[in-house]
């Protein structure tokens, strides 16, 4: 079996909005989501998909797809994952093993798995490993409102769902407060904030928050990649942190190491796919660091997230960006069920295809 072509396609998802409040994303306006499809085809009429991260820098993702990683894999075996990723990996040395470039091989990396999962008829969790699963919990991952009556808001909405954990993207008291006083004390609240300050401002703001019993704070600091500021964070601050969406494989052992954080968040669409998922959480199991992986995507990356995490012994929560759409190319894959979960796909593979028709009705690049 070889590698025929591969194909990256994006398409954009108008958003049901609801209420005079905007989300918004590095300040703007967020009324769409970008979604970076990868299709690898194969000689013998086996297609896998994929995904690498995109929303508002999916031409960058897309340039290193189109130029020099997806031509790289043409005439390839896509069942030695290993050999090709690794390969793609060496390749990649001189241009830098961390953004676009290995956001772009982690959704060559999630379409051979699902290739692989096709080809032995099992879903992708079960060829990890995992037992056998229907659906798991979810948390709903809010966008960033900014003022305390949208937040209250969302998070009623998000406790009719069925929710009982609920990610904040907020940086000021007044939204986590309302947030606190929306859910009562027996819901989860996380606070994601996206790297906005500097440590003695994160362990400060950490303080102040103190009082909403917060399960996490995640990326309170500027960079990501000060594991010794973060640690103290965790260890000053009074409340778990959480980082590792924009980590790598070799970060994530400094941020072990550091014991800058209490929950590790790779992601599949920026880590280098599933392959390098699996290696993530080996050694975070090795280290004791609890894992909830990061899957802010509406595409492939988020099936295979949900397979990640169904692999696990003992699960874990998916998360679930709280945007609706009237139309995706994953139809009901991607949406939650009335408890407050997500379900696992059980078809060979990552259990679900994009819909061509959608695809064409969407698709924008």
């Amino acid at each position: 079996m070889k590698i025929t072509k591969v194909e990256s396609i994006v398409v954009n998802m108008p958003m049901v909005i609801e209420g005079a409040v905007l989300p918004k994303q590095g300040g703007k306006p967020r009324t769409s989501m970008d979604t970076l499809l990868v299709r690898v085809d194969t000689d013998e009429g086996v297609t896998g998909w994929g995904e690498g991260f995109g929303h508002r820098i999916f031409t960058a993702t897309k340039a290193a797809l189109d130029s020099f990683i997806g031509p790289m894999c043409i005439g390839r075996d896509p069942t030695a994952i290993s050999q090709l990723v690794g390969e793609l990996q060496r390749n990649l040395a001189g241009v830098g093993r961390n953004g676009p470039a290995m956001y772009a091989l982690s959704a060559i990396d999630i379409a051979l798995w699902d290739i692989a999962g096709k080809l032995a008829g099992l879903p992708l969790y079960r060829l990890l490993g995992g037992s056998s699963r229907e659906e798991l919990p979810a948390y709903a991952s809010l966008l960033r409102y900014g003022e305390p009556d949208a937040v209250t808001h969302y998070v009623e909405r998000a406790l009719k769902r069925g929710y009982r954990h609920i990610k904040l993207h907020e940086i000021t008291v007044g939204p986590i407060e309302a947030a606190r006083k929306a859910a009562g004390p027996e819901v989860a609240i996380m606070v994601d904030c996206n790297c906005p300050w500097s440590v003695d401002e994160a362990i400060d703001m950490a303080r102040r928050l103190g009082e909403f019993d917060l399960t996490w704070i995640e990326e309170p600091v500027w960079p990501p990649e000060d594991h010794a500021g973060l640690a103290r964070v965790r260890t000053h601050g009074g409340i778990p942190t959480a980082a590792g969406e924009n980590a790598m494989l070799p970060e994530f052992k400094g941020l072990f190491e550091a014991g800058a954080v209490t929950y590790a968040q790779p992601s599949v669409t920026k880590v280098g796919g599933v392959t390098q998922m699996q290696k993530v959480l080996a050694l975070a199991e090795a280290f004791g660091v609890s894992v909830v992986p990061h899957s802010a995507y509406f595409g492939p990356g988020l099936i295979a997230s949900i397979h990640c995490i169904a692999a696990l012994p003992r699960g874990a929560l998916v998360e679930r960006y709280d945007a609706d759409f009237a139309e995706n190319p994953l139809h009901e894959a991607i949406m939650p069920t009335r408890s407050g979960g997500i379900p696992v796909p059980q078809g060979p593979g990552l259990g679900v295809d994009p819909d061509p028709a959608m695809i064409r009705k969407l698709r924008v690049a």
